[in-house]
């Protein structure tokens, strides 16, 4: 993963700062930042060193927090269970003991870990050790999960806790996280409009639902059934996607207000119009932007505000994306 690799410039605190952040050498000091950020803990130095050089950011989109956390020293950590979240850790140097749920994981190299929400852990955090952190939030995680499912959950969703990044499902996390990271380190509040942050949250879920190994994948991984082309024209006629398209939408929106799984809307799009309910509501959100372009001045607007604030966060893909749609480029339409 070249996001975990030893890099002469890594991705700066700064770019993830949000509302919870520390620097600082007192353990106890560490300690009660660790229990406001994530939950309460025991913190303590493993040798005779008492000082160390803690350092946490966490920059949070809505359900989901990214951060990056070293503590300098070598520390255990007892939190007990995270009962409101799950939390997947990527080593970036050095390494950490994590014992899940009784099973012991290796987080270094191209190992990372996942801590699933109500299991009991512990952390050995050796010296010169640093991570980047992908706090989930367990609600918004089962939610998606049982949306996909298309019924409720018998069991807590579990994940295999040792997460490796160099196979086919690691690669896929690795790279969305690197995308992530990348535009965070471009602008800093890139997530922040609503109808953004909705989307990464739904794509961080989701990659981690179909990446992870967990105690659903090979029912998640099946075949769904056939659904009536009903569900959809739900969607399309009764204009949800039409009324709602400049609002947070995810794809369990749509499956909730059609009544059916999320795998039913994909299957049903997918058979019966050959698209993704996503790409359907991309092609509504791109008209719109077309629409404004027309109507707007160069001197009212720029294309970039009126691509933000209808969720495209790519310029250079929204840019291509709209040439090939309209047969010019969104700044010869707002130009005319």
């Amino acid at each position: 993963m070249e996001l975990a690799r030893h890099e002469s410039a890594p991705v700066p605190y700064s770019v993830i700062a949000g509302a919870s952040l520390f620097q600082t050498q007192d353990v106890e000091e560490a300690r009660q930042w660790g229990v406001r950020t994530f939950c309460e803990s025991t913190l303590n130095t493993v040798s005779r060193q008492r000082s160390i050089n803690a350092r946490l950011h966490l920059r949070k989109v809505r359900g989901v927090g990214f951060g990056r956390i070293t503590y300098g020293g070598e520390v255990n950590i007892d939190p007990g269970s995270f009962e409101s979240f799950y939390l997947v850790q990527v080593p970036l140097s050095g390494r950490e003991l994590v014992e899940v749920g009784g099973e012991a994981v290796c987080s270094a190299g191209k190992n990372g870990s996942v801590i699933n929400a109500n299991a009991p852990v512990l952390i050995r955090h050796e010296p010169n050790t640093e991570k980047l952190v992908v706090r989930v939030d367990r609600e918004a995680l089962e939610r998606n999960c049982i949306q996909h499912l298309g019924h409720g959950m018998r069991r807590p969703l579990e994940f295999r806790p040792s997460m490796s990044l160099d196979s086919q499902g690691g690669m896929r996390w690795t790279g969305l996280m690197r995308w992530i990271y990348e535009s965070l380190a471009i602008d800093e509040q890139s997530f922040d409009p609503a109808i953004i942050a909705a989307q990464i949250e739904q794509m961080v879920i989701t990659m981690l639902l179909t990446c992870q190994p967990h105690n659903y994948s090979e029912e998640l991984a099946g075949e769904e059934r056939s659904i009536a082309p009903a569900f959809v024209k739900r969607i399309e006629r009764y204009s949800y996607i039409e009324e709602h398209a400049d609002e947070p939408i995810t794809i369990v929106d749509l499956a909730e207000h059609a009544g059916v799984s999320s795998r039913s809307i994909f299957n049903g799009f997918r058979r019966f119009r050959n698209t993704s309910p996503m790409l359907y509501l991309k092609e509504v959100r791109m008209r719109r932007v077309n629409e404004e372009l027309k109507r707007l001045t160069p001197g009212e607007t720029t294309v970039t505000a009126v691509a933000y604030q209808w969720g495209f966060t790519h310029l250079g893909h929204f840019t291509t994306d709209y040439k090939r749609r309209f047969g010019e480029s969104p700044s010869q339409t707002l130009a005319r």
